[in-house]
């Protein structure tokens, strides 16, 4: 999700001197386009919001959300989460210890951590329909969609971040074209496929 605004956006205009709580990549974007990202930890979220020390925060989705009560703090429940697109769990294993395994117990790591990923995503991807729809139902959060305008710069300033890392080190540029690259292909191929059966099933339900 974008997050929880008790502010209307309305226009790219609304984010001028918007104080949310984003932290990154996310947060420079924000601050480019005139916002003032915030960096809080979790458990000082919810006060900042009530308090009006924060506009806004994001967090991470309907579940979480859900959990934290931020629906007590916050008018507007505000998507997409344009901030954070690809969402997916770090595991971190020293190289030389991981090469010392024999081959089979390291394809069983290496298992375990894609396993780990695609079920916590499958995971989510039920629980936070579930919570949006409690929400929604139970406490008539108002869920609403960031206007075009606003994604579309939200957009270019995000592409003038991360051209901007890229351009820092060779290593940075390799992630950065791989990245963009693969995010091309997958394009070209879910506008013909997911997109296309989710708009379908929309059109004829």
């Amino acid at each position: 999700m974008g997050g929880w605004f008790n502010k209307e956006i309305n226009s790219v205009d609304d984010l001028k001197g918007l104080k949310m709580r984003i932290p990154g990549l996310g947060g420079e974007v924000l601050r480019r386009a005139g916002g003032t990202p915030v960096t809080l930890p979790g458990s000082e979220i919810f006060t900042s919001l009530q308090s009006g020390a924060i506009d806004a925060t994001e967090w991470v989705g309907p579940y979480n959300d859900l959990a934290f009560g931020l629906h007590k703090a916050a008018k507007y429940y505000y998507s997409p989460g344009w901030h954070e697109p690809g969402t997916t769990l770090e595991g971190l294993v020293n190289r030389s210890a991981l090469e010392k395994l024999p081959a089979d117990l390291q394809s069983i790591v290496l298992n375990a951590c894609q396993v780990v990923n695609n079920d916590m995503l499958a995971e989510y991807t039920a629980r936070n329909n579930a919570a949006l729809q409690t929400l929604v139902n139970e406490h008539q959060v108002d869920v609403r969609r960031l206007p075009d305008a606003v994604l579309r710069r939200l957009r270019e300033l995000s592409d003038e971040v991360v051209a901007g890392i890229a351009g820092e080190d060779p290593l940075s540029r390799r992630v950065y074209e791989s990245f963009t690259g693969f995010r091309t292909q997958v394009e070209a191929w879910h506008d013909i496929s997911e997109r296309a059966y989710l708009n379908v099933r929309g059109e004829v339900a």
